[in-house]
């Protein structure tokens, strides 16, 4: 008893000495510019400021920031035209140039290191959602993508949210049945839906584990809305109860309906 004590006593001094000494050796770096900061999973102030964190007026259902408030539990139009699928979607920052390169590090250059600060920003913007969810699931990829990747950045994100709010996760929910052309290169969102109408299903063997349950789907970015809603669908088409949706980032000013 008398040994753990003392193990308990010295453990915390040492573990922040050797801190300390990486830090000599290597010093914390900002994410973005690389200048030097205090945490390692942060960004100088300098590149916090640029970041537009929603935490104004916004659309009850889908998130969408107002730019004026209209009142509590106010839609935005194209909500109150064509209620989304999913029932509450919710992003931690504005998509764009300050929050777009470091979305893309993460997604396409191995740049994982932006995953724990990511992680912060979803539980800070989702603490609402996480509270009602019973199981956190992320936007598949295709298995082909998946082998060009190696990973797919929004199981990253979803698999750290869970550790760090102890929801359950389950990566497996989600089968991208086909694959479909990068979003990015569609030019409205009529095209995007197009793109990724029918490409997801709930794999059979976790139909039980969402029936009649809240499932929070985490994806890196939300744009016109199209993959989470053919998300959305086809697991309350397998029999969840309600879809919640938390995305990293999310573009203000949707693209237009079709051109």
């Amino acid at each position: 008893m008398f040994e753990i004590s003392l193990k308990a006593l010295f453990a915390a001094p040492a573990k922040r000495a050797g801190k300390a000494v990486l830090d000599l050796l290597y010093p914390p770096l900002c994410l973005g510019c690389r200048s030097p900061v205090a945490d390692p999973r942060a960004l100088c102030g300098e590149c916090w400021k640029r970041i537009t964190f929603f935490d104004g007026p916004m659309c009850q259902r889908c998130g969408l920031p107002f730019e004026v408030d209209p009142g509590v539990d106010s839609l935005c139009i194209s909500c109150l035209a064509q209620p989304p699928v999913f029932d509450m979607a919710r992003a931690a920052v504005a998509y764009d140039d300050a929050s777009k390169g470091a979305i893309l590090a993460l997604k396409r250059t191995d740049r994982l290191e932006f995953a724990n600060l990511f992680t912060l920003w979803l539980r800070r913007a989702g603490q609402r959602l996480l509270d009602q969810a019973d199981l956190i699931v992320p936007v598949p990829l295709h298995r082909w993508r998946l082998l060009t990747r190696r990973y797919n950045q929004s199981a990253v994100l979803a698999q750290r949210l869970h550790k760090m709010s102890g929801r359950p996760y389950d990566p497996f929910v989600l089968v991208r049945t086909r694959s479909t052309g990068s979003q990015g290169d569609m030019p409205s969102a009529r095209a995007r839906q197009r793109n990724v109408r029918g490409a997801f299903r709930v794999a059979p063997a976790r139909a039980a584990a969402i029936a009649g349950r809240t499932v929070l789907l985490i994806d890196d970015v939300l744009t016109t809305g199209a993959t989470v809603e053919a998300c959305a669908r086809a697991l309350k088409r397998a029999g969840a109860a309600r879809v919640l949706v938390l995305t990293v980032a999310r573009v203000a000013r949707p693209l237009p309906r079709d051109i």
